[in-house]
């Protein structure tokens, strides 16, 4: 929505096709406190509103699944999974990545009510608590370790028989008085009470013993899914299916952009997603015109 703003506000003409819900993961962090100039607000606020902007600026809307893209001498013709087929001048690829999510009955639906998958976005709602995090690579031992300034414990859940993560991350964070782990153990089920999740329950892969764990909230750092695959006869993708592309947003294909969390970055926030699409689509601009 931020590259339609920006191609709006250069004279273009957007259309912005969406398959699920406008903003993506945004929509479910219960409250967002580290975006630029607001306190705080709701993910779904934050997209409602900006949607609201793009609409007023002229944005054409069209609720459907990009299958394809296609390169056509100096045009580009996306093809939807319902059978609409639209042609422009340029494309920006913001298929944005999917959490992978545990497969638990109920987790859906506790997504933004305990259980989270950020902990620069979350963190701060359960200081003073205990939190437990699933996951043992990189991803999970750096969100475990921000969680540790905050929390009064945090409980490492891992399904293999060790850690995988670096081990200079694994020294830092296992040193640390409030951190419980737990390896080789899978997480049968989520503990509610009254529609708020109070624990889980694991239990052991080697010997089966099963225990309750009390919690307030589960962080979730199993893996990113980018959904790029269908683009990849336009845009290269590295080894963990990403957009190849850096800080331009630029691809093999001249007129087609990518932008957000569905490229290869270090860091995956609300801003840098956001600044990517400014950053795509002033390049897109500048192709239209020549430039």
């Amino acid at each position: 929505m931020t590259a339609a703003l920006y191609g709006l506000r250069n004279g273009k003409s957007v259309l912005v096709i969406e398959k699920n819900g406008f903003g993506g993961q945004i929509t479910h962090s219960p409250n967002v406190e580290n975006y630029p100039g607001t306190i705080s607000m709701s993910g779904n606020e934050f997209a409602e509103k900006t949607l609201d902007q793009i609409l007023h600026q002229g944005a054409e809307i069209e609720i459907e699944t990009v299958s394809e893209v296609r390169s056509e001498a100096d045009r580009k013709v996306v093809i939807t999974e319902e059978g609409g087929s639209y042609e422009s001048r340029t494309v920006i690829l913001a298929t944005g990545v999917k959490h992978r999510m545990l497969g638990l009955p109920g987790e859906d639906e506790l997504v933004g009510e305990g259980i989270s998958f950020c902990a620069v976005c979350d963190g701060d709602f359960y200081t003073g608590q205990t939190v437990c995090v699933a996951g043992g690579g990189n991803s999970a031992l750096q969100e475990a370790i921000l969680l540790s300034d905050k929390c009064k414990e945090v409980i490492m859940l891992q399904d293999l028989p060790f850690f995988t993560g670096e081990a200079r991350l694994q020294e830092v964070l296992f040193a640390r008085e409030n951190v419980k782990a737990f390896s080789d153990v899978k997480i049968n089920r989520l503990l509610t009470r009254e529609g708020e999740l109070t624990g889980v329950e694991i239990e052991g892969r080697s010997d089966g013993k099963v225990r309750e764990i009390p919690c307030d909230g589960l962080f979730v750092a199993i893996g990113l899914i980018p959904e790029n695959e269908p683009f990849a006869a336009l845009a290269d993708l590295n080894e963990y299916g990403y957009f190849d592309s850096d800080e331009q947003c630029l691809t093999r294909t001249p007129g087609v952009f990518v932008a957000g969390d569905c490229r290869s970055k270090r860091i995956r926030q609300v801003t840098t997603a956001a600044a990517d699409g400014a950053v795509a689509a002033l390049a897109a601009c500048q192709y239209i015109n020549g430039l």
